[in-house]
C-alpha cells in the first residue's frame, strides 16, 4: 500500500514527529495497529501520526489510512481527550483487495479543551453559561457574591467564589478566553488591567457601550498601556447582527463571537500546518527529485 493519495504525508517517523509536536505544543492523535485477522496492510503495532494538516508515517496507506486520518481529524475538531478503538473490514467497502479486518486505536495527544473564565453571575452570565457548557471547553465561573450562583451548575463548569476575583487571573493557563460582565466598573477596570497584563489570552471580551470602552482606553492610556495591547480588547463585545437587549439574547451574541473566535484559530492553524507540509514536500522535490513513499 502506499501514500501517494494523501498529499501532506511526511515520511518522519512517528515517533520523531510526535517528539517535536509535544515540544510544540501541537495537539495530534496517534492511531496505532492494534488488531489484525487475515490479510493486512500493516501489522500490530504500526504507528502514524496525525495533526490538522499532516500526517506522519504510515499504517498502510490506502483508503484505510484515508478513513483514519479522516476520523482522527474528526477529533481534533472536536477536541476529543479520550481514545478509541474503530475496526475496519479490508473488502470492498474501503476500496481495498487485502480481505483481512484490522481495529485500530486513536490516541489524542495534547488536546487541552478550550478554557473560558467568566467574570461576573449576573442575569446575563446566568444565560450564558449554560451555552458555554454545551461547547468543547472548560469553564471557570468567578463571582465573590456566591448566593448569586444557581444551586446546580452545569457539568464542565467550575464554581468560584473569591472575594478578590482579580487574583484568580494568576491561575489561569495561557490561551484563555476572557469574558468580564461583572457589577461593578470599577472591578471590570482591575479585571482589564490584569488581564491586558498577561497578554497571553486568545480572547478578552467585555461587556458594555462605546462609551465604556472610550473611558476605558482613556484610564488605560493613562497607565502606559499602548494602543496596540488595548486593541485586543473587545468592548462592545457580541455578535453586532443581534443587537437585542434580553439576558438571553446578549448571551446568543456573545456565545457566537466566542464560537466563531476559537473556529478561526483552529482553521489558522490548519491553515498553517499545510504551508508547512507543502514546504516540506517541495524541499524533498528539490534535494531527491522525487518523493519517496513507504511501501
Amino acid at each position: 500500500m502506499s501514500n501517494q493519495n494523501n498529499n501532506n504525508w511526511n515520511s518522519e517517523s512517528w515517533l520523531t514527529a510526535l517528539s517535536s509536536l509535544q515540544q510544540a505544543g501541537k495537539p495530534c492523535v496517534m492511531v496505532t495497529v492494534v488488531e489484525e485477522k487475515g490479510s493486512t496492510p500493516r501489522n500490530t503495532g504500526a504507528k502514524m501520526v496525525v495533526t490538522a494538516g499532516r500526517t506522519f508515517d504510515t499504517i498502510g496507506g490506502g483508503h484505510l489510512e484515508h478513513k483514519a486520518t479522516k476520523l482522527a481529524r474528526q477529533m481534533l475538531e472536536e477536541q476529543c481527550s479520550d481514545a478509541r478503538v474503530q475496526s475496519f473490514s479490508l473488502g470492498a467497502s474501503l476500496g481495498q483487495c487485502c480481505g483481512g479486518a484490522t481495529s485500530l486505536l486513536f490516541e489524542p495527544v495534547g488536546i487541552a479543551p478550550l478554557h473560558i473564565a467568566l467574570f461576573g453571575a449576573g442575569h446575563v452570565a446566568k444565560a450564558l453559561v449554560p451555552i458555554l457548557a454545551s461547547l468543547p471547553c472548560h469553564v471557570s465561573w468567578i463571582d465573590g457574591r456566591d448566593h448569586e450562583f444557581p444551586e446546580h451548575v452545569p457539568a464542565g463548569v467550575e464554581k468560584i467564589v473569591s472575594e478578590y476575583p482579580v487574583d484568580e487571573i494568576e491561575d489561569l493557563p495561557p490561551g484563555t478566553f476572557y469574558i468580564v460582565m461583572t457589577h461593578n466598573h470599577q472591578l471590570d477596570q482591575e479585571l482589564t488591567e490584569k488581564i491586558l497584563k498577561r497578554d497571553d489570552f486568545g480572547y478578552y471580551g467585555l461587556i458594555g457601550s462605546r462609551t465604556k470602552r472610550k473611558k476605558f482606553e482613556h484610564r488605560l492610556r493613562a497607565k502606559g498601556f499602548s494602543d496596540q495591547v488595548i486593541d485586543k480588547m473587545v468592548c462592545p463585545m457580541g455578535l453586532p447582527e443581534v443587537t437585542g437587549k434580553l439576558p438571553a439574547e446578549i448571551a446568543v451574541s456573545v456565545a457566537g463571537e466566542v464560537i466563531a473566535r476559537y473556529q478561526a484559530a483552529a482553521s489558522a492553524e490548519q491553515h498553517n500546518d499545510s504551508d508547512r507540509a507543502v514546504t516540506d514536500k517541495d524541499q524533498s522535490k528539490g534535494a531527491t527529485g522525487k518523493i519517496h513513499r513507504v511501501a
